[in-house]
């Protein structure tokens, strides 16, 4: 049985401006294992939000192949990707006008196979998962606070029950206490419900909390895919500045202190 989830193979984005091209990705090589938590770390510009955005079929690439869950990561249509794949973006993109349970149905509403009896019932058990009570369900969402925002949006992401979820900057905008409380539910539920996690994040705490593997993106390419504790060890200045510099000690005694990260 084929573990991959994600199989990504010489892939190369370049962007075009007039007569000027910039190449984000060259020959680029990632598989991801069924089950994982696989976290993407790089500098600005190496193209991390732009691989998630590829992996869910929004964007496509310059060349080269995207798999997932079996298929052309290219012929991911938006009712295929919403039942096949669940994306939590950065700022939540919840619908405005839509309350927190119409928010969290929508893409059930959108396949309308469902009475709306279901799909309330649906929706809730969701809201319920993500530790929001139900008079949440009502409230709209310039009512929520920035954490409340996001466990919405997971909510939403989760609601066709996907194997695979992105997460681009699950925990940016949040205060530490919220940050940490998000981790937790998201490693409960990656527990519970067996998903496959491909995150994007430059916070070191939430990176070493959750991790299974991290790819570090530099050099227009993936330079090491490996656990945490090998990654921090790999001889790259990237790597050496992002996680061994001042802002890095802190998350470094998170790895010291969670075996589970090794």
């Amino acid at each position: 049985m084929n573990t991959d989830i994600v199989d990504i193979k010489k892939l190369w984005t370049v962007f075009k401006n007039g007569d000027r091209e910039s190449v984000i990705h060259k020959n680029l090589d990632l598989r991801i294992h069924r089950g994982e938590v696989m976290s993407l770390v790089g500098g600005s510009g190496t193209g991390k939000t732009v691989l998630l955005r590829q992996i869910l079929g929004l964007e496509h690439p310059t060349r080269g192949n995207i798999t997932v869950l079996g298929k052309p990561a290219s012929e991911l249509s938006t009712r295929g990707a919403a039942s096949r794949v669940g994306m939590l973006f950065q700022q939540g993109a919840l619908f405005s006008a839509f309350t927190v349970l119409e928010n969290i149905a929508f893409p059930l509403r959108e396949l309308k196979v469902l009475s709306h009896a279901q799909i309330r019932e649906a929706a809730m058990v969701k809201l319920q998962m993500v530790g929001l009570s139900p008079d949440a369900a009502d409230k709209m969402p310039s009512d929520l606070s920035g954490g409340m925002v996001k466990r919405v949006a997971l909510a939403r992401a989760l609601i066709m029950d996907p194997p695979l979820l992105l997460l681009d900057e699950p925990t940016a905008g949040l205060d530490p206490e919220s940050s940490d409380s998000f981790c937790t539910l998201l490693r409960s539920l990656h527990r519970d419900m067996a998903f496959t996690v491909v995150m994007v994040t430059h916070d070191l705490d939430t990176l070493f909390e959750l991790s299974t593997r991290i790819a570090v993106l530099a050099d227009q390419r993936v330079i090491i895919n490996d656990t945490p504790r090998q990654v921090v060890a790999f001889p790259h200045p990237f790597v050496h500045e992002f996680f061994l510099g001042p802002r890095g000690q802190r998350a470094m005694e998170l790895l010291r202190e969670y075996p589970f990260t090794v």
